[in-house]
């Protein structure tokens, strides 16, 4: 079940050997012997790899259930434990690494000892590839479209904010246009990024000129770059917390429109949380909600 599960979700036998540390050999093996005993068609093959028939659609629908029934029977068994024990493995974005990481730990920290929590940060794609693979147990992204294999769930909402030093032209605490600080000199994320498409199409939307841009990968240069310079960035509010009082960075909602940012948490499809990965999500999830009420 596993193996066809794999391959569904990948479109590839060789890529899900991979994720299954199998032989391609194997996983086609073990495709083979389904499709002998149920006496269907799973796969279509196609010149740009398999994609599932319409029967295989529906026993793949079936199988993610009852491999997530068998996972929380065996985390529920596990939870009758007295005291909360174990690894839990989550990815975040970082724009949430700068203000909510760091409470939601020192929590985990003070009240489940036992527990020991590895954090990822990464862009959504990277993190995406990593809950699809089960090296995480969940991580807080974008919201994106094309889930297949991922249980995805609504987190928060934030707004939009134009982040720059003393010498770019914004005014602290107040609501701005970009077309009052045109032309732009604005740094943004890569196209790995997916935030960098939202930016591009609300400039093009609102035919906002734009002089130079940069692509930085890295939050914090990306704050001490503008904070030095009299570039631009926009980033969502919650990063913005440290900067509330306007002393090094100048901080504005973005205005007339304002632009949002939806946050949402994804899962394997085939399997629930573990008792500590959904702890500490909830750890995240009340820190992001402080953050975003500020």
């Amino acid at each position: 079940m596993r193996s066809v599960v794999a391959v569904a979700e990948e479109g590839s036998f060789t890529r899900a050997a991979a994720r299954e540390n199998a032989t391609q050999s194997g996983i086609s093996q073990h495709v083979a012997a389904v499709e002998d005993v149920l006496g269907i068609r799973l796969f279509e093959r196609t010149s740009d790899g398999v994609l599932l028939t319409p029967a295989g659609n529906r026993y793949y629908q079936k199988v993610l259930a009852v491999l997530r029934g068998a996972e929380e029977a065996i985390i529920d068994a596990r939870n009758r434990r007295d005291t909360l024990s174990g690894v839990g493995h989550a990815g975040i974005m970082p724009v949430l690494a700068r203000a909510a990481l760091a409470p939601a730990l020192d929590h985990m920290a003070c009240h489940h000892p036992d527990v020991s929590i590895h954090i990822i940060e990464g862009y959504s794609g990277a993190l995406t590839d990593s809950v699809k693979a089960e090296e995480l147990d969940f991580a807080i992204v974008p919201a994106f479209g094309g889930a297949v294999g991922l249980n995805v769930r609504h987190l928060a909402q934030d707004r939009e904010m134009i982040v720059g030093g003393v010498q770019s032209g914004v005014v602290h605490g107040k609501p701005a246009r970009l077309q009052d600080l045109a032309p732009l000199k604005l740094v943004t994320p890569s196209s790995i990024n997916i935030r960098k498409t939202r930016i591009e199409e609300y400039l093009a939307t609102h035919s906002i000129r734009v002089e130079r841009i940069m692509e930085l990968d890295a939050m914090l240069g990306t704050l001490d770059f503008v904070a030095r310079s009299d570039w631009v960035t926009i980033l969502p509010g919650v990063i913005c917390a440290p900067d509330r009082d306007g002393s090094v960075r100048r901080i504005a909602p973005l205005d007339q429109p304002p632009l949002f940012l939806e946050f949402v948490q994804i899962e394997p499809a085939r399997r629930p949380l573990s008792a500590q990965a959904q702890v500490f999500l909830e750890e995240l999830k009340k820190e992001v909600a402080k953050l975003v009420a500020r």
